[in-house]
């Protein structure tokens, strides 16, 4: 796959038409929603020139990287504290589930990857999902309510976990800087359950809320203006993706945040049977992909070698 270094871009969007980058200006757009025509993955291979305050952490969370894969392609070590203008390399590409259609919203929870598909270009949004202990569900749904400046009637639950853990919540918590909900809520056709903006940004990219899906408050803003009641959201459960994009196979493999589906090298190959690819995939490349589980999709192309006569 052709790769562009990107540097920091925040009014521009990405798009990736037959291998051929270009920047589009859109208004709205964010540094997180990378785009790209076709079947076969979002985002790219930036450069990103670390600012004043910025972590691994906050980086990898508005981006769609985990930390362990910024590490590890930067030849990192854990706990290195960043400096302000620091160079470094960001792979956020991610294979586009097959499950993405236009006019659906595809959200796979252990990928924490919101996609929009708009018939013309898709855009993965990264998301925070729920803890383990309070999961996302896994089912269809539909958007029926849309709200700016919501207020949060906090629910009993979540108002007994508080209580149990020694913390007082109120019963509601207005529009503001203090609503985790954000500028943004999507309610979705299950009680309880929505698509919403937050007012802690590093939280995203994390399996960590109480069944909801959670935007960065820029992505959701997009996201909003692009969405109406009625749209059908489908949440999967897909921790391991292979596709054939251009002359290479990626596969990207995540940790399995539910312990429902572990995908490991079996969920591999039959991917590639599937694809009709599994010849072309290069099997100790994708051994080290699935034992790293860094969530970004790799190369794992098998390279023909030409023997040369003595």
């Amino acid at each position: 796959m052709a790769t562009l270094p990107l540097t920091n871009l925040p009014m521009t969007r990405l798009l990736v038409v037959g291998g051929v980058a270009c920047f589009t200006l859109v208004s709205g757009a964010q540094p997180g929603a990378w785009s790209a025509a076709g079947r076969g993955v979002t985002g790219g291979v930036r450069t990103h020139i670390v600012l004043p305050g910025e972590t691994l952490g906050s980086i990898g969370a508005r981006l769609g990287v985990g930390v362990a894969a910024i590490l590890d392609d930067n030849q990192l070590h854990p706990g290195r504290v960043l400096v302000a203008g620091q160079t470094l390399r960001v792979d956020n590409r991610h294979v586009v589930p097959a499950s993405v259609e236009a006019g659906v919203l595809v959200v796979n929870v252990p990928q924490r990857l919101l996609f929009h598909d708009d018939g013309i270009a898709i855009t993965g949004l990264p998301v925070a999902v729920g803890r383990r202990t309070w999961p996302t569900p896994i089912r269809s749904f539909t958007i029926v309510a849309k709200e700016q400046n919501p207020t949060w009637d906090v629910p009993p639950s979540i108002l007994e976990e508080a209580r149990r853990a020694g913390r007082n919540l109120p019963a509601s918590i207005p529009a503001g800087p203090d609503n985790p909900l954000g500028r943004f809520w999507l309610g979705l056709s299950s009680g309880g359950v929505g698509i919403h903006g937050t007012n802690a940004p590093s939280s995203i990219y994390g399996a960590v809320t109480h069944g909801c899906v959670r935007l960065h408050p820029d992505d959701i803003e997009w996201l909003f203006a692009r969405v109406a009641v009625g749209t059908v959201v489908r949440t999967v459960y897909e921790p391991v993706l292979l596709t054939a994009w251009e002359d290479d196979v990626l596969l990207e493999a995540h940790p399995d945040v539910y312990r429902r589906a572990p995908g490991g090298l079996d969920t591999a190959l039959a991917l590639a049977a599937a694809a009709g690819v599994t010849d072309r995939v290069d099997w100790p490349a994708a051994a080290a992909v699935i034992t790293a589980r860094h969530g970004i999709a790799r190369a794992v192309t098998r390279r023909q070698t030409t023997e040369v006569s003595p």
